[in-house]
């Protein structure tokens, strides 16, 4: 696995950044090059990208367990959820960890006829009482990595009754998912999938298909695509591909051998080798392991610029935070140690 990651990341030494952006394979680097040379020259015709997307698509069900009529695409997470906000009935209660991702719950905050909770992480699961309707959560968290009880808020929803909406963004790529427990997951494919900026999924549990209304159907959303471009009547796809948006075709050129890497490599092993660095980070510094690859810590926030040269990290939420991926070695993790032991 080394030999295909050193090849494929050759320019990877010293980022810790992947929470922020993933860096792209060379296979992406060279997909997108390709067709902007065919763009170029005019050697391209707009179906041609139909490919793309379709394969796209299929490996990301395989990713997440998904069944492949569930997945939708897009460019970017909120609008997705959109789409259950706007179909809440009013009235409606919904609650969300404390801290979390704005592209989670300000899609919700935007209705001002349905109320908001907002609890610690650790209470999510049981803060989901019989007058919650929806729940909506980070499966990890952006700003410390902390991964959600999946097990529990699942359970706790289900004897309630209540919607959830996950967003996957921090961990489709790195921790093995069943995207068939949970109403609604989203996913960017920019980080962990290290996917270019602009390619989105969501997949939608077959009982939400019809409750949600696609806020943003276009010819794409279409039975057939291609002969949905113009005229009446509706004509969408009856599985979740009616809430599909046009493609950002170049995006989902690149997205697609990215995606086929996480896919070859196996996120089981992409998890362990993640993970494990995390853990060796934390363990150097006296820390108790932990189940995510991000590691926050909390640091003067001008550590940075003093004592992390060579490194690409990033502050959140006050902290500094590091992320293990694929392409990181225990090289990163020394120069950590170093950094935070030379603070002071």
């Amino acid at each position: 696995m080394r030999d295909v990651i050193a090849a494929e990341f050759p320019g990877a030494a010293g980022y810790l950044n992947t929470a922020s952006i993933g860096l792209p394979p060379q296979r992406t680097v060279d997909a997108m090059r390709s067709a902007i040379d065919d763009w170029q020259y005019g050697r391209v015709h707009a179906p041609d990208y139909d490919a793309d997307v379709d394969q796209a698509r299929k490996v990301f069900a395989r990713l997440v367990s998904a069944p492949l009529e569930s997945v939708a695409i897009g460019a970017l997470v909120s609008p997705l959820i959109g789409h259950v906000a706007a179909a809440l009935e009013p009235g409606s209660r919904v609650v969300a960890p404390e801290g979390e991702f704005t592209s989670v719950i300000f899609p919700f905050l935007t209705r001002a006829d349905i109320e908001m909770v907002t609890v610690p992480l650790g209470r999510l699961a049981d803060s989901i009482t019989p007058d919650i309707d929806l729940v909506a959560f980070s499966v990890v968290q952006s700003s410390d990595g902390a991964v959600a009880d999946l097990a529990g808020i699942r359970a706790a929803a289900a004897a309630g009754g209540a919607i959830t909406v996950a967003d996957a963004t921090q961990a489709v790529g790195w921790l093995p998912l069943d995207a068939t427990n949970f109403d609604v997951i989203v996913v960017g494919a920019y980080k962990w999938l290290m996917g270019p900026r602009g390619t989105s999924f969501m997949t939608v549990g077959e009982a939400m298909i019809d409750q949600l209304r696609p806020l943003y159907a276009g010819w794409y959303a279409g039975d057939k695509p291609w002969e949905s471009i113009y005229g009446l009547p509706l004509r969408l796809a009856s599985d979740a591909r009616r809430f599909d948006v046009s493609p950002a075709w170049l995006s989902w050129v690149g997205t697609v051998p990215a995606l086929e890497l996480v896919e070859e490599i196996g996120v089981e092993a992409i998890h362990d080798h993640d993970v494990g660095l995390a853990n060796e980070l934390r363990a150097g510094l006296g820390l108790e392991a932990s189940n995510s690859p991000i590691v926050s810590l909390e640091l003067p926030a001008d550590l940075e610029k003093q004592r992390l040269d060579g490194l690409v990290t990033a502050f959140r939420a006050g902290r500094l935070r590091v992320g293990f991926h694929l392409y990181n070695t225990s090289d990163e993790v020394a120069q950590v140690l170093e950094a935070v032991r030379g603070q002071g």
